[in-house]
Parts: structure tokens; sequence; C-alpha cells
């Protein structure tokens, strides 16, 4: 299992950043057996982005090829494109470090994911309403329309449909 935290230095020591899309690393954590095994520390591409930085930090996220993100707070765009890809989101206070909030997350201890504003834009969260309809998804996702529930459909799972 690969788990990526948005951290300011890097590594388990550091504490996990509130701020997911304008982190300025992330460490990713592989487990094995329930046990940390490879611990790497990489800079977000989307740091210094003036527009997009959170959809950017998604995308790195998966292309690292996550299982999970643990950050304190997710805004709407990076949210969306982390859902479109099934990756896992849960929340960690500031307070922790990357090593106790991944050691807690294995453990169940971790909640679902806190949502934020990303770029000043809306908050809110995710997951009410049926989330059908087709179309293209408002960041990325297709809109997959697989009914009620946290929604993968439309984008956001808002239940906005292909909006």
């Amino acid at each position: 299992m690969r788990i990526i935290v948005p951290t300011v230095n890097g590594g388990l020591d550091d504490r996990v950043n509130p701020a997911f899309g304008r982190t300025p690393t992330f460490t990713i954590v592989d487990i094995e057996n329930g046990e940390i095994v490879n611990v790497q520390v990489l800079p977000n591409p989307g740091y210094s982005q003036p527009r997009g930085a959170g959809v950017t930090a998604a995308q790195f996220v998966i292309d690292q090829g996550a299982n999970v993100v643990i950050s304190g707070e997710f805004g709407p765009n990076s949210s969306g494109a982390l859902q479109a890809a099934g990756i896992r989101m849960v929340s960690a206070p500031a307070t922790m470090t990357v090593r106790e909030a991944v050691e807690a997350f294995l453990r169940g201890e971790l909640s679902g994911p806190v949502m934020g504003p990303e770029g000043g834009g809306m908050g809110g969260g995710y997951g009410a309403g049926y989330g059908r309809g087709g179309g293209m998804g408002r960041g990325m996702g297709r809109g997959m329309g697989r009914g009620m529930g946290r929604g993968r459909g439309g984008g956001y799972g808002r239940g906005r449909g292909g909006w």
C-alpha cells in the first residue's frame, strides 16, 4: 500500500500539512504487512502554481500510485480528482507527524476527509445527492454515475450530474 502525506520539509518526523494542493512536498510511505518499508520525499509540482494547484497536486499523487492520501483538508478540485481515481482520502490534524498519522490510519483511527476551500473557491463537502448523469466531470473524472452515496457521478458527487 502506498500512502502519500502533504508535508513542508518531508519525512516521517515532519508534520501533516493542512493544505493539500499548496504543500511544498509530499512524503510517500510504502507499507507492507502493516510495516513502513520505504519513505520518499518529492516536491509538489503544484506548489507555486498561480492556479490549479489542487488538481496538479492530485494528478501528481495519482501518478505516484497512491492508494491513500492523508491530509489536513482537501479542496473541492483536488478531492474530485482523487475520488475519480479511486484514491481514499482521510484527514489528520496538523499536530500529528507523518509517522503518527500513518500508524493511526493503519489502526483505523482516522476519519474521512475534511473538506475546505481550494484556491478561494467554494467550500463544502462531497457526498450528498445522487451523482447521476454522464458527461465530463468538472475537473477530473468522467461522471460515472454510480448511483447514490458518496457519488462518483458528476465529478464531485454533489448530485449535479455531468456538470
